[in-house]
């Protein structure tokens, strides 16, 4: 009698099959192209699932609010040392700085490597740009700035609660209390993002469906210039950065695949934000590092929009035929230093930076922004992409330097 013996080959072939369906980062990026091939071949109803993205983007800012307070306040709390709290806050927002200048220079100097501006302008899209003509500088307010941006409120109390903490009596108590709430908020959160695949086929269902792939045809050339900068910074730059603590900037793009399909489907980086510090803080950051460096990168840390802007003045430059001098255009990028900052947290402000910098130029028509509506809904994600790996990476070293950093933990998560 023959007794069937079983296929191992077959066993591991239904193994290799169940990983990959149970893989939520496969089903995002179905969902992503099913998103683009509904936008592309039904425009109508490409547009209808504006709202499945928008809602699952409004879901997850519930988090993050939440998530920032608590990791922030027990980080603090935790470390027992203040000074540590002023030390990691100076020495990131040092080094937000000294990025996005290297990411405004290297947007500048690809610019004119490159030309993307030398173009027909009787070709290009026209979009509605009136309601940012009138801007100057004048426009940015620093208290308005900082009144618009959530992010950086709940930053704000977090520090003065987790501070407050250290000198109150029953301390380990509400500690306590504070961690168990924690964890129903991540646990919470786990949940939610099984539904990310839906948000990513509503957000690029409705920007295919919205603004059509032919919109990419006129702007190409400066698309394809911002896309190359871009990579060029974060394999360049940002793994130049990594390499010097012998990291690979390719095994941390790998690491956190899900969530740069989750910005590149929904075109929001807070999209990402509550799951980023899970993960970094998995990887071995301390908690008090990615509490304190997250939430202040994502309004100071934006190398993928330093990028966009220097680049945009440098395009509508070349456009208009508009020569700028060595001293102008060290004035575009000592602007941009500081009305980037601004460009966080509030639809259409990277609208009203560059109106701003065209302003104070006196030399490049505002009205040049309107060649560039029509296209930057396909490179908001290159920008929230740039920005995501640029605080990962900002996290991580940060980290590194303060040797609050658990070794023990980077390989194994990072081989998974």
């Amino acid at each position: 009698m023959n007794i069937a013996t079983p296929n191992p080959s077959s066993k591991n072939n239904k193994s290799i099959l169940k990983t990959i369906l149970t893989n939520l980062t496969f089903w995002v990026l179905i969902s992503i192209i099913a998103g683009v091939l509904l936008g592309h071949f039904s425009p109508e109803n490409g547009v209808k699932m504006e709202v499945l993205g928008k809602r699952f983007v409004d879901l997850i800012k519930l988090f993050i609010g939440p998530i920032i307070f608590l990791t922030i306040v027990l980080g603090i709390s935790g470390m027992g040392n203040l000074k540590k709290v002023g030390r990691i806050g100076i020495k990131a927002l040092t080094y937000f700085e000294v990025v996005s200048t290297v990411a405004l220079a290297i947007g500048v100097a690809v610019a004119y490597l490159f030309q993307p501006g030398k173009v027909d302008k009787s070709k290009l899209t026209l979009g509605d740009a009136s309601q940012y003509t009138n801007a100057s500088a004048k426009d940015f307010s620093w208290l308005q700035f900082f009144l618009s941006n959530f992010t950086l409120q709940v930053l704000l109390a977090a520090i003065v609660c987790g501070i407050a903490l250290n000198f109150y009596q029953k301390r380990e108590q509400t500690i306590l209390v504070l961690e168990r709430f924690s964890k129903v908020v991540f646990t919470c959160l786990k949940y939610v993002m099984y539904l990310a695949p839906i948000g990513a086929f509503g957000g690029m269902a409705y920007t295919i469906g919205k603004f059509g792939l032919q919109t990419l045809i006129p702007l190409g050339k400066l698309m394809l210039c911002v896309y190359l900068t871009m990579a060029l910074f974060v394999f360049l730059i940002l793994g130049s950065i990594l390499r010097y603590y012998k990291i690979s900037i390719l095994s941390i793009l790998k690491y956190i695949k899900e969530e740069l399909l989750l910005v590149l489907g929904t075109s929001s980086s807070e999209a990402a934000l509550p799951s980023i510090m899970v993960k970094l803080e998995q990887m071995g950051c301390s908690k008090s590092v990615v509490g304190l460096v997250i939430p202040t990168g994502y309004s100071f840390n934006l190398d993928g929009t330093s990028i966009y802007l220097s680049m945009s003045v440098i395009f509508l430059a070349q456009l208009y035929d508009v020569h700028l001098s060595f001293f102008e255009i060290l004035t575009v990028i000592g602007i941009l230093m500081i009305t980037s900052k601004g460009a966080a947290g509030v639809t259409g402000s990277g609208f009203i930076v560059l109106a701003s910098t065209l302003t104070a130029l006196h030399k490049i028509p505002v009205e040049g922004l309107a060649f560039l509506l029509g296209v930057d809904k396909f490179m908001s994600e290159a920008r929230a992409i740039t920005n995501l790996i640029g605080n990962t990476v900002a996290t991580i070293i940060i980290s590194k330097t303060e040797r609050d950093f658990t070794e023990l933990n980077l390989n194994p998560v990072l081989e998974e």
